[in-house]
């Protein structure tokens, strides 16, 4: 089991006492540049969550930010039992987290029928954000990287994603909720750092981490293109990551102009919203959506697209649950 090899490699579950072997594998200079990338994205001051799955990424995060600020986290370990593996490996993370003394809780969730995918990602940061709520503590960190960012990257452009898809994740956001739930900050700070140097941390400090199936099935699309990246050694996914946070630039800059547009463009009504555009195209996107987001339900930026072709052939269309006329 997961847990057994943690002990074998680590020691027998402790009293809360820390672990020399692992307090003492990071180099200071890693430490050193985890401080730097989180220096604006984590307040002083101000206690952290953290999503631990007992992989190599995320055991990095654990270790990297107990380092920079000890005594600042908690963890978290989300069961989704869909795999008879995961609770052992829930338990490993628990076993790493007494030798750090960082507390740390197992939350066991039940994913709804349909897509697998992403019912398990609603029940993991529905449950996260409960828990960070019943511990008071305000803001989430996970671990995805550089070469998660490129994976994301390339996705979306297979799928033909506009603007607001190709700028993959931020290293600032908002935990994912429900409409109308009030949502946590979500933070990033590891997308700077590639998966090689993550799993070197890891494998340094003495750990087994966790490896999920999932992440080699080629029925997932983020598999087949992490597969197809690992033999292109002519890629570079520190560079097409660096290519996403400039597009989130780009997209920042569309956001600004987008609000100037709806300030001197939208009438809104009782139960409509009457738009005049007067921006390019991208701008009349993100208005548009804006628009039909708050009449209805937020659309995906595939369908808005298709819905503005219509309008500017002159004709109207229904998303979201709204009507949509010239």
């Amino acid at each position: 089991a997961a847990s057994d090899v943690y002990k074998r490699q680590i020691g027998t579950k402790t009293t809360g006492r820390k672990s020399p072997a692992i307090d003492s594998a990071l180099h200071p200079h890693l430490i050193a540049r985890f401080r730097e990338d989180i220096a604006a994205l984590w307040p002083e001051g101000e206690k952290l969550a953290l999503a631990v799955s007992g992989g190599p990424d995320s055991l990095a995060l654990l270790l990297l930010a107990h380092g920079a600020r000890p005594g600042m986290i908690e963890a978290a370990t989300v069961d989704h039992g869909l795999r008879s593996e995961a609770a052992d490996e829930a338990e490993m993370v628990a076993h790493i987290c007494a030798e750090l003394g960082v507390p740390h809780q197992i939350l066991r969730v039940d994913v709804a029928a349909g897509n697998m995918q992403s019912m398990a990602r609603e029940a993991r940061y529905g449950a996260l954000t409960k828990w960070m709520k019943q511990r008071e503590i305000g803001i989430l960190a996970t671990a995805h990287h550089a070469d998660d960012q490129a994976e994301t990257l390339l996705m979306r452009l297979n799928r033909a994603s506009g603007l607001s898809g190709l700028v993959g994740v931020r290293k600032r956001g908002k935990v994912p909720a429900s409409p109308g739930k009030q949502a946590p900050p979500l933070i990033r700070p590891l997308l700077g750092w590639r998966k090689a140097e993550l799993i070197a941390l890891v494998t340094d400090a003495g750990l087994a981490p966790a490896q999920d199936p999932s992440n080699s099935d080629d029925a997932f699309d983020r598999a087949r293109i992490r597969k197809a990246l690992a033999q292109a050694d002519w890629v570079d996914s520190e560079a097409i990551a660096q290519s996403a946070a400039h597009l989130a630039d780009a997209d920042e800059a569309l956001e600004w102009a987008a609000n100037r547009e709806w300030d001197e463009c939208v009438h809104l009504g009782s139960d409509q919203i009457s738009y005049t555009p007067a921006a390019p195209r991208a701008v009349r996107l993100k208005v548009l959506a804006r628009a039909i987001g708050q009449l209805g339900s937020e659309p995906r930026g595939g369908g808005v697209a298709k819905l503005l072709d219509a309008l500017e052939a002159g004709q109207g269309g229904n998303i979201g649950g709204v009507m949509v006329a010239i």
